[in-house]
């Protein structure tokens, strides 16, 4: 079996000359339930962050490193945690707010898509799983695409304010792309 090779970061790969929208998850282990999300523009403009109600992990990691840190975040994002099909209605709304923004505002052409950008698999199928609301059935969102951005030796929670919070790690991802691959 030949090794999959890796994709270096580069300019052409993470900047667009649409409007990025930088993702990270909080989720139950390896494959497990999603317990938080984020999605910080790069403008710095206004952010979605969730906490996701559930009724306790089953991995001791992420019980002790991930949920005690799961609302420390701004006042203004701080909400009690919602159920999965709460949190789905929520980003389908604010994606879609978000791309009628971007093809008013920011752009002088209309905005064929939102650009999401991640540095793990899974949180790109975290958010795709958040939004199908049931077999066959999709909640309202504009076009979106996604971008996945490999960073050999970077840690968001490294370089994070609040280590394995979500909205802190997307906006590490954030400043980091934007920072020292641009």
């Amino acid at each position: 079996m030949v090794p999959a090779a890796r994709l270096e970061p580069s300019a052409a790969l993470v900047q667009s000359d649409m409007m990025r929208y930088f993702l990270d998850t909080e989720y139950d282990g390896f494959r497990g339930a999603l317990l938080s999300i984020a999605l910080v523009p790069e403008d710095g403009g206004e952010e979605f962050y969730a906490v996701i109600a559930h009724d306790g992990v089953s991995d001791p990691w992420v019980e002790r490193y991930v949920v005690p840190f799961l609302n420390m975040v701004p006042g203004a994002l701080q909400q009690p945690a919602r159920s999965r099909a709460e949190i789905s209605r929520d980003l389908s709304k604010w994606l879609l707010r978000e791309h009628d923004a971007q093809s008013l505002v920011h752009f002088p052409h209309p905005v064929d898509a939102l650009h999401i950008v991640a540095d793990w698999p899974e949180d790109i199928a975290q958010i795709c799983m958040l939004l199908i609301k049931g077999p066959g059935a999709l909640e309202q969102i504009p076009p979106l695409s996604f971008h996945f951005v490999d960073l050999p030796g970077f840690s968001t929670a490294a370089n994070s304010a609040v280590p394995h919070n979500a909205l802190h790690d997307a906006r590490a991802l954030r400043d980091h792309i934007m920072n020292h691959l641009e």
